[in-house]
């Protein structure tokens, strides 16, 4: 068993740890509701301004911005999801010729970065007519996280045991009806941390959108982001803003589903 000291170590260290990961967050938060006229330094403060906010969306035209993330990012993970599920589900509970080799197949689309396809991937979108479109967008993200989503559905449904799915078919389930009805309920904070990982990968992708992409009106928050501290290089309050802005989806998005993302992580993690 641990000791009272080994666990007065272990959580000083966690703490140390989350206020050196905190740290930047905070700063950006703190900066963004200072006084934009009366700011000097970083440790400077004169009151809360919540009309930065209001200056940065404005100025920044971060309402097309996060639409446009909203459209890829909902579009993306919806795809990737029902795709992964399926996938999932046929390389941990089914045995068919060939198996092994789709599924490292699959693999690889976690293995190559998205610089290396980049360059390729724009003439094929182009001689396809597809650039400066959403589908520019949507459809790699769709098949780099079908790929780490395969990943992620395997796993977990090959943790299931084969009693249930034997004792479904013996109730004459077919396979569809297992995954959906018996196997998918139990799969609930596995789908959702799938979710929260997918949306937040989607959000954040910047290169793809920066290559892709011209037409103002289809920028990603982050791409929108990045044009907009081109413009305000000197103001740090609407930087900061700016930032907060793009992430608080995110945010949201992690605190309205942690339960479940904590959940679907420590199941990954005691199953393997």
């Amino acid at each position: 068993m641990t000791s009272q000291r080994e666990q007065a170590l272990t959580y000083t260290i966690l703490g140390l740890f989350s206020l050196i990961a905190l740290a930047p967050i905070v700063g950006i938060v703190f900066t963004a509701v200072q006084d934009p006229n009366a700011i000097n330094s970083f440790g400077s403060f004169d009151g809360i301004h919540l009309g930065n906010f209001k200056d940065a969306w404005e100025q920044g035209n971060f309402g097309s911005y996060l639409r446009s993330s909203v459209i890829v990012s909902v579009t993306v993970v919806a795809v990737s999801i029902l795709l992964s599920i399926l996938s999932g589900y046929a390389f941990g509970m089914m045995r068919f010729r060939g198996s092994e080799v789709l599924f490292y197949l699959f693999l690889l689309g976690l293995m190559v970065p998205m610089e290396a396809m980049v360059v390729p991937l724009y003439y094929d979108l182009r001689d396809l007519q597809l650039t400066d479109t959403y589908w520019a967008l949507i459809l790699p993200q769709i098949g780099t996280s079908v790929a780490f989503g395969t990943f992620w559905m395997r796993a977990f449904f090959r943790s299931v045991p084969r009693s249930l799915v034997e004792a479904a078919r013996i109730d004459g389930a077919t396979s569809w009806f297992t995954l959906w009805r018996v196997l998918l309920p139990l799969a609930k904070p596995a789908v959702l941390t799938m979710t929260v990982l997918l949306f937040m990968w989607t959000w954040n992708e910047f290169l793809l959108a920066l290559v892709m992409v011209t037409d103002e009106g289809l920028r990603t928050a982050p791409l929108g982001l990045s044009f907009f501290q081109g413009r305000n290089t000197s103001n740090l309050t609407l930087l900061a803003a700016g930032a907060v802005i793009v992430a608080t989806p995110v945010v949201v998005l992690y605190m309205f589903l942690q339960r479940h993302f904590i959940r679907g992580m420590l199941s990954g993690a005691v199953k393997g």
